[in-house]
C-alpha cells in the first residue's frame, strides 16, 4: 500500500520536526517527508491513496511499554487479539506486554506463543516482557539469554516485587550484560501489608487498610542504590508518590542510569475518588493525594519521569463486581490513555513534542526498539490525532474485553483517528 498523508502538523521530536508537512509511505516504510509532495508523488505513483489531514496532528506511532494482555491463561479478561484491537483504537502502534499470565512468561515457549498469537492478529507490534524470576516468585532467576533469543525486550516481575535484594542485584547485572532493561515493580510488601488504598485521612474514614507511600519509596530507594552499586540501569514502573519523584530526580542529578514511568490515573485521580467504594478506582499502587498528583505533573514537566505508560489491566466483571477488599487491582487503559494525557497539553504541563517524547520516543529508547521516529527508511508506524475532537468514554464501546474503567461517561477532547502500522491502516476512526 502507498499512502500520501497531506496537510497535517507533523511532530517528530527525534528529528526536531514540528511543522505542517506531507508524508509518503511505501512498502511499509517512511519513504519521504516534505512540503507539497502531492504533485511529484502522484505523477510517479498513480495508485497512491491520498488522505487529507488538515488540522490533524501526525506523530510517530505511540508506544505503551506497560500493558497486560492476559493471554495465555486469563482469556476471559483479555486476549492478545482483543488487546491489540484496543491498542490501535487508542492510537498505539506498539505495546510491550507484562509476563503475569498463566503460566507466567518465564520461558521460551510462552514468549514464542505470545509472538505467534500477536502475528496472527496482524494489528499492532507486540513485544513480550519476560519474568525476572521463575513463576515471578522471587527465588530463582529465569534464563535471560534464552528469553531474549525468543524475543523478549525487557524483564519484570510486575505485580510481584522482587523482595530479595541479592536476586535483584544479580538480575540487574545479568540483564545489563544482555542490554535488557529491568522494569521494577517497587513495593515493599511488608509495608503495604495487604492494604487496599492510600494510607491517610480517606483510608481512615472509609475503614480500609492503608498502603503508605513509603512502601513504594523504600523499594525505589533500594533499587536506585543497587543500580548505583552495580553501575547498571533500572526502570521504575508506575510511579505514584511525591517521595518517589524526589528520589528519582535526585538519582538522575547524580548521573545514575534510572528511568521511570507513570500512568494517566496517577496524574488524573486522587484517593478521594474511592469514597463510593467503586472498585474501578482500585489500583496498585493506589491512587494518592493532590500533593502527589502535583509532584507527578512536575516530574513529567521537568523530565524526571520519562514515560507515560497506561498500565492497561483489563478484568472480567467477576473480578471487579465484588466487595472492595476482594476486587482485583487495575484499570482497562489503552483506549483512554491518550485522551487523559492530552489534558497535560491543555493545562500547559507539557507541550506537544514533550508529550510525544514520553509516549513514543523514550519508550522506544528504553526498550531498544527501532521505533519512535518518522525518519526516512524506518517502519511506517504512525498515529494521527484530532486534537479538537470531543468524545465521551463508553466502556461498552471498548474493543478491550476489560470494561473496568473509572472514566466511563467522562468527557474527553482529543483522540486518535488513524493508526497506521507498517504502512497499513489498522484503525480508522474518522
Amino acid at each position: 500500500m502507498k499512502l500520501l498523508l497531506t496537510g497535517a502538523r507533523i511532530i517528530d521530536p527525534a528529528q526536531n520536526i514540528d511543522s505542517r508537512m506531507d508524508i509518503f509511505l511505501e512498502d511499509g516504510k517512511i519513504a519521504k517527508t516534505g512540503i507539497n509532495l502531492s504533485k511529484s508523488i502522484k505523477s510517479k505513483n498513480s495508485e497512491t491513496i491520498t488522505i487529507d489531514l488538515d488540522g490533524m496532528i501526525l506523530v510517530p506511532g505511540l508506544i505503551d511499554m506497560h500493558t497486560h494482555l492476559r493471554e495465555p491463561g486469563f482469556e476471559y479478561k483479555e486476549t492478545i487479539a482483543s488487546g491489540a484491537a484496543a491498542a490501535v483504537a487508542g492510537g498505539f502502534t506498539s505495546i510491550a506486554c507484562m509476563p503475569n499470565t498463566n503460566p507466567i512468561n518465564d520461558n521460551r515457549s510462552i514468549t514464542e506463543f505470545i509472538k505467534r498469537k500477536a502475528a496472527e492478529t496482524a494489528l499492532v507490534n507486540v513485544y513480550p516482557i519476560g519474568a525476572i524470576s521463575m513463576d515471578s516468585a522471587g527465588s530463582k532467576l529465569t534464563e535471560f539469554w534464552d528469553l531474549k533469543e525468543a524475543g523478549i525486550v525487557a524483564l519484570s516481575d510486575d505485580g510481584n516485587p522482587v523482595m530479595n535484594a541479592a536476586l535483584m542485584r544479580r538480575a540487574m547485572e545479568y540483564a545489563f550484560s544482555l542490554q535488557l532493561p529491568v522494569i521494577s515493580h517497587c513495593e515493599d510488601t511488608n509495608l503495604s501489608a495487604d492494604g487496599l488504598m492510600n494510607e491517610g485521612y480517606y483510608s481512615t474514614i472509609l475503614g480500609l487498610r492503608g498502603i503508605p507511600g513509603i512502601a513504594e519509596e523504600a523499594m525505589i530507594a533500594r533499587d536506585i542504590l543497587i543500580a548505583e552499586f552495580t553501575k547498571t540501569c533500572v526502570h521504575i514502573a508506575h510511579v505514584s508518590t511525591a517521595g518517589s519523584v524526589r528520589l528519582i530526580r535526585d538519582a538522575k542529578k547524580r548521573g545514575l542510569k534510572v528511568t521511570a514511568e507513570t500512568a494517566p490515573h496517577y496524574f488524573t485521580l486522587t484517593e478521594e475518588s474511592l469514597q463510593g467504594y467503586d472498585t474501578n478506582f482500585k489500583v496498585n499502587p493506589p491512587l494518592r493525594s493532590e500533593k502527589d498528583i502535583a509532584a507527578i505533573k512536575e516530574g513529567l514537566a521537568d523530565g524526571t519521569i520519562d514515560v507515560i505508560a497506561c498500565d492497561h489491566a483489563p478484568h472480567g466483571r467477576t473480578d471487579k463486581e465484588v466487595e472492595f477488599e476482594y476486587a482485583a487491582n487495575g484499570i482497562s487503559g489503552l483506549e483512554t490513555s491518550l485522551g487523559l494525557s492530552l489534558n497535560l497539553i491543555n493545562s500547559k504541563i507539557l507541550t506537544w513534542p514533550e508529550l510525544i517524547v514520553r509516549m513514543s520516543l523514550y519508550p522506544a529508547r528504553i526498550l531498544n526498539l527501532p521505533k519512535g521516529t518518522l525518519e526516512t527508511g524506518t517502519d511506517a508506524d504512525i498515529t494521527v490525532i484530532d486534537p479538537l475532537l470531543k468524545w465521551t468514554v463508553d466502556v461498552q464501546a471498548f474493543r478491550s474485553r476489560g470494561k473496568n474503567s473509572p472514566f466511563h461517561g467522562r468527557q474527553m477532547q482529543g483522540k486518535a483517528i488513524l493508526t497506521i502500522v507498517g504502512g497499513e491502516i489498522k484503525y480508522d476512526g474518522r
